[in-house]
């Protein structure tokens, strides 16, 4: 076993985490992780990354959104703001 100052001594992977209501939206029109990801051109991984709350990009975030049939005015209630 190592001594306790090493394992200090490795850094931590430091996941950004924001709370979003992409999962809430999605279930609210019965749509399923898979038809959401198809209908925004993306995978079901980055889907199930985003409803988690880990970061995406802005593009990924502009599909979801006009996948779920909102305009992009309507940002502020899936993702929000910063």
């Amino acid at each position: 076993m190592g001594s306790p100052e090493k394992e200090k001594a490795r850094p931590e992977k430091i996941i950004k985490v924001e709370p979003n209501n992409v999962r809430k939206v999605r279930e609210g029109l019965l749509l399923s992780k898979a038809e959401l990801a198809r209908r925004a051109k993306i995978s079901v991984l980055t889907i199930d990354r985003v409803e988690k709350g880990m970061a995406c990009r802005m593009d990924t975030k502009r599909k979801i959104i006009l996948s779920l049939g909102l305009e992009l005015s309507d940002r502020d209630k899936v993702f929000n703001k910063v």
